[in-house]
């Protein structure tokens, strides 16, 4: 991971970059000028970053609440889009320079960032920089939630929650793609983006009934795309289908939730599936890899069009991500580490 120091070497080069001072959110997120170039390992890229991906994860980092995530102080960010204008000392066959790349990797939001070089994924020709933006993080998780984990299919009744953000609008494209009758949950204020995306069925995440709603409507579901958490992980055990049913865990943005053994036993016997796009490409890379070559077939099918991201300056990254704790964001930001 990059730490970051604060003390550069005489002769080092220096870039901006935002640095997350404390565990206490995006309050302790600053702009500095003099941090030092990170160098890369001997399996990693250096990439100068033309566009960085804001997620959630961003968010739950800067209160120390990401599995794994760094210890503050650190260069925030960890997905970004860039030019390749070095290589480590292990790196067979690099990129050659100028190559567009997107990728995650520590300290994103920068202007210079390291991304292990096996991960990277070439930008589709004809994209611009930061419509690249997602496609590891939001439509590799979509993709791998739906197909191989969950096992969508013409037919299959699908509930995304957090439909309106970053990995819920992928979701709701590629469950459309494959057949599957989607019901998606949002705020209300986001729920235009989601009808005009296709979703069969639009309902507010926080009513009540919300479970008794969908189950009256669909008798219940296939697969539930779950990224809440405590907010609604309730109602989707109690909506998806016993014995068959898949709920397929990524994210617990509003909070940790629980289930027992007792209540898979007796109440909700469904399956539950975790997911972590970082964990997926190391521990199953041939599952990793099959991902990539169906990316590369939706763009080529125009399944997957290019992204259309809010991209702000890297200073305004503080205000973004309050705004995304808040739940004030639909869509895919960005952060442009040069404006």
């Amino acid at each position: 991971m990059h730490i970051f120091d604060d003390r550069p070497r005489a002769g080092t080069p220096v870039m901006s970059a935002l640095i997350q001072r404390s565990r206490q959110g995006p309050s302790d997120l600053a702009l500095a000028t003099d941090v030092p170039t990170p160098v890369p390992g001997p399996d990693d890229l250096l990439v100068r970053v033309t566009a960085a991906g804001v997620n959630f994860a961003d968010v739950m980092q800067t209160r120390g609440t990401y599995g794994g995530g760094p210890g503050a102080p650190y260069t925030a960010g960890f997905e970004a889009v860039g030019e390749v204008v070095g290589a480590g000392s292990g790196v067979r066959k690099p990129p050659p320079p100028g190559t567009r790349v997107v990728g995650t990797g520590p300290g994103a939001f920068a202007q210079y960032m390291t991304m292990p070089a096996v991960s990277v994924i070439d930008v589709p020709a004809g994209w611009a920089d930061a419509a690249a933006l997602g496609m590891e993080l939001n439509w590799a998780t979509a993709l791998a939630a739906l197909v191989p984990l969950g096992g969508v299919g013409p037919g299959s009744v699908v509930l995304v929650h957090a439909a309106a953000g970053g990995v819920g609008q992928a979701a709701v494209t590629l469950a459309l793609h494959y057949g599957a009758r989607v019901i998606a949950t949002a705020a209300p204020s986001k729920h235009g983006v989601l009808r005009a995306l296709g979703a069969h069925e639009v309902l507010d995440s926080s009513r009540p009934d919300l479970a008794d709603e969908i189950t009256r409507r669909t008798g219940g579901v296939d697969l539930v795309l779950e990224s809440v958490g405590r907010a609604t992980f309730a109602a989707s055990l109690a909506v998806t289908k016993p014995i068959t049913g898949r709920i397929v865990v990524f994210g617990h943005s509003s909070g940790e939730a629980t289930v027992s053994s007792h209540e898979l036993t007796f109440q909700h016997p469904v399956q539950i599936l975790g997911l972590h796009i970082g964990t997926l490409a190391s521990s199953a890379p041939e599952m990793y890899a099959g991902l990539l070559s169906e990316l590369s077939d939706l763009v080529s099918a125009r399944v997957y069009l290019p992204g259309t991201p809010t991209v702000h300056p890297l200073a305004e990254g503080p205000r973004v991500l309050h705004d995304m704790e808040a739940r004030r964001t639909q869509g895919k930001h960005a952060l442009d580490p040069w404006a």
